[in-house]
């Protein structure tokens, strides 16, 4: 485990921070008493409004997460005008591409829910060492621990980032350096706002979680020093039945896809 992070008198940056999960954590950060969050995002009318609504220690950044320069750039900023980042909410998603998916629905999820953790990672582990102190968090999804039976895309490069975000921690844990990964399984977003009609999650049962409630698990988790935070605790158990036996795990999905696609007529 890392060490507890402290919300109060933080520096914190939330990307993807004007909407959903982003704008929860962020909000919640400031009631904790963070000192300064800088919510980014790549619509700079709608972060100019969300950091307008969050109050005065909220600070609007354009920022489009897939650009290295750009976020060197701001990590350089944020660090000018409000002191050393104390945690950065990697926290950027896209919902892109159906089964196998296109080129083009390939390379946005790859760029957002991978490089653009790498991108950050760059910019802010060599200041994070040197100071000896700092938390990355990283947002991926149950399914990447688990699976996306609607997409290929989102599915593999979310288990990418956790992958990454496991690298991280290994090899930046003993440098001061903290790293948690957040695995939210359905959330109500506007990201999601379709799921009642097409995803494995809401067919098979499983409760949609509001914002707030994602939120609420990353405060908890952070202050206990978790690497793995789990708004949804059935997913543990999920995770651990694919690990002890894969083959009976892949053929439960197997059972599970068919009940979808039966609903749907047959569809996918």
């Amino acid at each position: 485990m890392a060490e507890p992070f402290s919300v109060p008198e933080s520096t914190v940056v939330v990307t993807g921070g004007a909407r959903g999960i982003g704008r929860a954590i962020a909000a919640r950060f400031l009631r904790e008493g963070a000192a300064s969050v800088v919510v980014a995002d790549r619509d700079s009318e709608e972060i100019d409004r969300t950091a307008t609504e969050l109050g005065a220690r909220a600070h609007p950044m354009t920022l489009d997460v897939t650009d290295e320069a750009a976020v060197a750039a701001a990590v350089a900023r944020v660090e000018e005008e409000h002191g050393p980042i104390d945690l950065w909410c990697s926290n950027a998603g896209v919902g892109a591409g159906v089964d196998l998916g296109d080129d083009e629905s390939w390379d946005v999820s790859w760029r957002v829910h991978v490089l653009a953790h790498v991108y950050a990672a760059r910019a802010l582990t060599g200041r994070m060492v040197e100071r000896g102190r700092g938390h990355i968090l990283l947002t991926s999804s149950a399914a990447g621990l688990l699976s996306n039976l609607s997409s290929a895309p989102y599915s593999v490069t979310k288990h990418g980032a956790v992958a990454l975000a496991e690298w991280l921690a290994i090899r930046y844990g003993d440098d001061g350096i903290g790293v948690s990964c957040l695995c939210p399984q359905g959330v109500n977003t506007a990201m999601t706002a379709g799921d009642g009609d097409r995803t494995a999650g809401t067919r098979l049962g499983d409760a949609y979680l509001e914002p707030e409630d994602v939120a609420e698990s990353v405060v908890a988790a952070l202050g206990e020093g978790r690497f793995l935070i789990l708004p949804h605790p059935e997913v543990a158990d999920y995770e651990q039945r694919r690990a002890q036996d894969r083959d009976r795990w892949i053929g439960g999905m197997r059972r599970a896809w068919s009940k979808i696609r039966g609903s749907s007529g047959g569809r996918g």
